[in-house]
């Protein structure tokens, strides 16, 4: 019996698990096709060159708004070639060179022997843990058929590891995507995106290609698949000099992107789909410059994302009477560049930069070894790593803001609207012999609900209440016990799944962002809406509410109290105790959860404890970003080995 009652509550909690971030999910995606919908009105309406030209110019300086604009540096590239391996029809040189000061890029750059000028081909790696060795097949075809092609190593790929330890040979973080998420929400805390250095190493790389006197500067294409069409994506559109391009394994809609396979922190901007653009923007911004969109049928990327994209940017062309220059290509397989497609890639390549004149069919390649390609000698770069950098960029643009500026910038992602209690609907009720246990769904926006299990104890009266923001049942039991009215609330999207945490999080919040709100501020808007369930009940002390939360969720209650004077003292256990602090390290922990876009240009967290005096905050051991407590910061409250909880409840009671 009791094995299956084990077996219920896990299936229980698995289903609650599913269903909080399928609502969370569903909410969000009606907002996205509602902006995609506004998006593509707009285009409808574009009928003339002219027209065509300001929606281009209007999209570029939105996309570098968005991005935080591109580092301001024209320093000198100091390329080295390191190696080189002698093949019969090319020759591969191991090539380092800076894109900002002491940040450096691995590359091979594949140079044919014939001699004379050739046109070039950059090529953005994807997301292959070994980087630019990937590129080996294409590279090196593309060599013997008349074209310097240069790979390069994105940052958390190939020799470009992030928190790099050499006693284990791996990055601290783990994978690429780990460490592209990390950058990414650094980035966006400090009021940019993560995109905007992947963009300049591949705007550096191009400078490298050209400054080679075996390349001609006017005749340069760009091909890369996943990430790494992303970036050839990014690049083409924003770099004039890049003339004819073909990303593979990209190109899409957020129409199918938003509920299915949202990508990294880099191919996901705050703000770009309620801001009116979609991924097909690009290519008409590229427009009427030659493009191939190459899919393959089994991607994790929709094919009918990659359809839609390219239905649209083909009318687009129709303007500019161009749409030969505009071809979709599919090949067979899963997410990847097949046969098929690198031949098509080929023949794109020789039509458009060398008249045609060439073949497109692939042939044998002699491969290197992986090691044989590393430009460094120990296969990792020295210099600045990536956080450093963010960091730099911070500390330059950084500003302090007042209160008024700090309550509106709260209010703008909190939608401070606090009032009429949510409507509340009771799943389950357990009468019990001190006090009531009811699971409750409170609709916090339309078509959005969220869970809370509300602790009534059975006498009389009105009392005080404390609103748990996701705590364990144990505590709001303790408090009620003590004739407290308790709400414990799980806001929207909560509890995520232990396995995967920080990228669950990570691909909720980037969500968030793109359509223009942000989970820290929705779920500091849940944390007021509890309120309003709270002050208006029978049995509730209106004058007498208090709350607590542990963990990235003391951020969210902190933005709450800040807004909701009806929240009288707050007790946060285990919280960070400083946004700021999350720019000056290599790994964080949770960070996604607790950002606020731009925030930390302005605020840090002792800025909102400072808005809510003279209400008391208790705060005890205050963390870093890897959940270890900081000591002896003042003004906090710390336990003793062992300690429990009873020391501060007493304290949030008085």
């Amino acid at each position: 019996m009791r094995r299956l009652l084990l077996i219920c509550v896990c299936a229980f909690n698995v289903a609650r698990l599913s269903a909080a971030d399928d609502r969370l999910l569903q909410w969000m995606d009606r907002i996205a096709q509602q902006q995609l919908s506004d998006r593509e009105r707009a285009i409808a309406r574009i009928h003339t060159l002219s027209e065509a030209k300001a929606r281009q110019a209007w999209v570029r300086a939105k996309i570098l708004e968005l991005l935080g604009g591109l580092p301001d540096y024209n320093g000198p590239l100091n390329a080295r070639v390191t190696g080189r391996i002698e093949r019969p029809r090319y020759t591969i040189e191991k090539v380092v060179f800076e894109s900002l000061p002491e940040f450096y890029v691995t590359a091979d750059l594949y140079l044919p022997k014939a001699g004379g000028k050739h046109p070039g081909v950059l090529i953005p790696m994807g997301h292959w843990e070994q980087g630019k060795l990937a590129a080996q097949p294409m590279a090196a075809n593309l060599a013997m058929k008349g074209f310097v092609a240069l790979a390069y190593d994105p940052v958390g790929q190939g020799e470009r590891q992030q928190a790099y330890d050499r006693r284990i040979g791996a990055s601290l973080i783990g994978g690429a995507t780990d460490q592209h998420f990390q950058a990414g929400a650094q980035s966006i805390l400090a009021g940019e995106n993560f995109a905007r250095y992947r963009i300049w190493d591949a705007k550096r790389a191009l400078d490298y290609l050209l400054s080679r006197p075996e390349v001609e500067g006017d005749k340069i294409g760009c091909t890369g698949c996943s990430g790494g069409g992303t970036l050839t994506t990014y690049i083409s559109a924003l770099d004039p000099r890049i003339k004819v391009a073909a990303p593979a394994c990209y190109i899409n809609s957020w129409r199918q992107l938003f509920a299915g396979p949202t990508g990294d922190s880099e191919q996901s901007f705050p703000f770009f789909l309620s801001s009116g653009l979609d991924v097909a923007d690009y290519i008409e911004l590229f427009a009427p410059k030659p493009w191939l969109i190459n899919s393959t049928v089994g991607d994790f990327f929709p094919i009918e994302g990659a359809r839609h994209a390219y239905q649209e940017a083909l009318d687009w062309y129709r303007i500019y009477a161009a749409e030969d220059h505009i071809r979709w290509a599919v090949g067979p397989g899963p997410h990847g560049t097949p046969l098929e497609i690198r031949e098509a890639i080929y023949q794109w390549m020789i039509r458009w930069l060398k008249d045609g004149r060439g073949d497109f069919r692939e042939e044998p390649v002699e491969m290197a070894l992986d090691f044989d390609l590393l430009a460094t000698p120990s296969g990792q770069v020295e210099g600045r790593q990536m956080y450093q950098v963010i960091q730099q960029s911070f500390r330059e643009r950084m500003k302090q803001g007042n209160s008024e500026q700090l309550l509106a910038e709260i209010r703008k992602w909190s939608e401070d609207r606090a009032g009429q209690p949510p409507p509340v609907h009771v799943l389950r009720d357990d009468p019990g012999e001190a006090f009531r246990t009811q699971e409750l769904a409170l609709e916090v926006e339309p078509g959005l609900e969220i869970s809370g299990t509300l602790y009534a104890p059975l006498a009389s009266g009105r009392k005080p209440a404390v609103l748990l923001v996701d705590l364990d049942a144990a505590m709001a039991e303790r408090l009620a016990t003590r004739g407290l009215v308790v709400l414990n609330l799980y806001p929207r999207g909560l509890p995520l799944p232990s396995s995967g945490e920080d990228q669950a999080a990570a691909k909720q919040n980037i969500r968030a962002w793109v359509i223009g709100k942000d989970m820290a501020g929705m779920r500091a808007f849940d944390i007021q809406r509890a309120v309003d369930v709270l002050v208006a009940r029978p049995d509730v002390d209106a004058g007498s509410v208090r709350a607590i939360a542990r963990d990235v969720s003391g951020v969210w209650l902190l933005m709450a109290a800040a807004l909701d004077a009806r929240i009288g003292k707050i007790w946060l256990d285990g919280a960070p105790h400083s946004l700021r602090a999350a720019l000056d390290v290599p790994i964080t922990r949770d960070l996604h959860d607790a950002v606020i876009p731009g925030f930390a240009l302005h605020w840090d967290l002792d800025d909102l404890v400072k808005t809510m005096a003279p209400r008391t905050v208790l705060w005890s051991d205050p963390t870093d970003w890897l959940q270890r407590v900081v000591p002896h910061l003042p003004g906090f409250l710390y336990r003793t080995f062992g300690e429990a909880d009873d020391r501060f409840i007493a304290e949030l009671l008085k």
